[in-house]
C-alpha cells in the first residue's frame, strides 16, 4: 500500500486476469476500493484475496455484464459498500475468431457487440446518476488497437472497438460540463488469457495475418493498467474524449 490514500470507489470490469486485474490491484495500491467484477467466480475471489492480503479493501461480484440485472448488481454493491461511484473502468471484452464481413455468424456477432460494446454502455448509464449527484466521475474504457483500424481483427470485433471509442467521445461531449470526464486506453498486443480460436485458412484470419508484422513489442498488462489509472486519476483532469495508443507505435505505423 502507498502513502496518501485515494479512497475512491472504482469498478473493474473483467478484473478476474490480464489487464483487469492489473488495473483492479494498483487502483488498490494506491488506497481505492474496488469492485472486481468478472465472468468467473473463483478468479475473481482470487483478485479479491490478493488485494486484501497486500491491506487494500476489494469485493467480488460476478456474473455476465451484458446482463442488466448483473451491471445493476455491481452498481449497487459499489454505492452500498463504498458510498459513490468515483471511476468506473469498462474493460471486460471477448475477442471474434478474426471473421471477415461474408462469414461472421449472427451469434459471433451477437455476442460480441453485447459484451465489448452493449455492457459498457449498460454499466456507463447505470452509474452516472450517481457520478451527476456528486458531481464527478471518471470513465476510461478498455478499446483496442482495433478501435484505429480495419486490420486488427475480425468485423465483429473490430466494430464493437470502434462503438467504445463513439461511446467514449459521446460521453466526454454530454457530461463535460458536470464533472466527468470519459477517456479510453486503445491496447496493442498484451499478455492476456484472451484467446482467439480463428481458422488460419479462413479469409478473415488469411488477410489479416500479414498485417500483425509491425505489432511491436508485446505489452505487460500492467503498462495498460498504469495508463488506465493516469485517465482516472487528477493528473488528467483536462482529458476528457482522449482515445490514447498504448501499443508501441504500431498505430504510427
Amino acid at each position: 500500500m502507498t502513502a496518501g490514500l485515494n479512497g475512491r470507489s472504482v469498478i473493474v470490469t473483467g478484473a478476474g486476469s490480464g489487464i483487469g486485474r492489473a488495473a483492479a490491484l494498483a487502483f488498490a495500491a494506491q488506497g481505492d476500493r474496488v469492485v472486481v467484477a468478472d465472468l468467473d467466480a473463483e478468479r475473481a475471489d482470487t483478485v479479491v484475496e490478493e488485494i486484501e492480503e497486500a491491506g487494500g479493501t476489494a469485493v467480488a461480484v460476478t456474473g455476465d455484464l451484458s446482463e442488466q440485472a448483473v451491471v445493476d448488481r455491481v452498481t449497487a454493491t459499489a454505492v452500498e459498500r463504498f458510498g459513490a461511484v468515483d471511476v468506473l473502468v469498462n474493460n471486460a471484452g471477448i475477442m471474434d475468431s478474426m471473421s471477415a464481413p461474408a462469414d461472421v455468424s449472427d451469434a459471433e456477432w451477437e455476442r460480441v457487440i453485447r459484451v465489448n460494446l452493449t455492457a459498457p454502455f449498460l454499466l456507463s448509464r447505470a452509474v452516472l446518476p450517481h457520478m451527476l449527484a456528486a458531481g464527478r466521475g471518471a470513465i476510461v474504457n478498455t478499446a483496442s488497437e482495433a478501435a484505429l483500424r480495419g486490420s486488427a481483427a475480425g468485423v465483429a470485433y473490430t466494430a464493437s472497438k470502434h462503438g467504445v471509442v463513439g461511446l467514449t467521445k459521446s460521453l466526454a461531449v454530454m457530461y463535460r460540463g458536470s464533472g466527468i470526464r470519459a477517456n479510453a486506453v486503445c491496447p496493442g498486443g498484451t499478455a492476456t488469457a484472451i484467446a482467439v480460436e480463428a481458422d488460419r485458412s479462413a479469409h478473415g484470419p488469411a488477410t489479416l495475418a500479414p498485417h500483425f508484422v509491425n505489432l511491436g513489442r508485446v505489452s505487460r498488462p500492467e503498462e495498460q493498467a498504469a495508463a488506465i489509472l493516469f485517465l482516472a486519476s487528477d493528473a488528467a483532469s483536462n482529458i476528457n474524449g482522449a482515445i490514447l495508443p498504448v501499443d508501441d507505435g504500431w498505430s504510427a505505423v
